[in-house]
């Protein structure tokens, strides 16, 4: 029970840090582009509170799934419509990719940095060992592990994910003749697709799944562990 809370605890980090950078990326581009709708509604910043949605904070810390609240924009301010548009769009991922770059990059300073300063060639005892630098390095490895998802998740092509929003911007014509429902039933798809039914994982979680994980053991090479 203690250590279901301290991973609750520790994941609360990652959810700000991921999903304010995921948001702002798409509020700094759009506004970048023209749009200013998002810097009017104060989403032109890091502070997490003006992305964080309560409801689908707790969500991601109890179910997995969770998400933030979308930045707004109007795309008719671009000058090029369908082109900057797809720029917003992917500005999320990548900006979530970076940030697991980055902290990748810290971890592997930090591997290296350690053993200069204590004399010891066995890192991961050393953080495991420690309280402090336990919790912080299973942060930043949580910071790691959920860009990489988010990264993952939002570039599948599901109705009101980036990764729809990418395809439609790449071809015009052909969204255009997708129903109307499809937009309108989003939610439940989303929510069939996320229903555990193969041993308890759900289909985005084989979609998510495989290739989060790859990205994550890249990573580990640059980290060093």
């Amino acid at each position: 029970m203690q250590s279901n809370i301290l991973d609750i605890i520790l994941l609360i980090p990652a959810i700000l840090v991921a999903f304010t950078f995921h948001e702002y990326a798409h509020a700094f581009m759009a506004d970048r582009l023209g749009d200013k709708t998002p810097r009017f509604q104060g989403r032109l910043t890091l502070n997490p509170i003006s992305h964080i949605d309560p409801i689908g904070a707790l969500l991601i810390l109890f179910t997995g799934f969770g998400w933030a609240k979308p930045v707004q924009t109007n795309p008719t301010a671009y000058k090029h419509y369908y082109k900057d548009d797809l720029k917003v769009s992917l500005a999320g991922p990548i900006a979530n990719l970076l940030v697991a770059l980055a902290a990748s990059l810290l971890v592997a300073v930090i591997v290296r940095v350690i053993p200069l300063i204590t004399g010891s060639s066995d890192v991961l005892f050393l953080i495991m060992t420690n309280n402090l630098a336990y919790i912080l390095f299973r942060i930043v490895l949580n910071i790691i592990s959920l860009n990489v998802t988010l990264f993952v998740l939002n570039l599948i092509p599901i109705p009101s994910f980036d990764g729809f929003h990418v395809l439609r911007d790449l071809f015009p014509k052909v969204f255009y003749k997708l129903p109307t429902a499809i937009y309108t039933y989003s939610l439940l798809i989303f929510i069939i697709l996320a229903a555990p039914i193969f041993g308890g994982t759900s289909i985005l979680g084989f979609i998510v799944g495989y290739p989060s994980a790859l990205i994550f053991s890249l990573l580990r090479i640059i980290m060093g562990i």
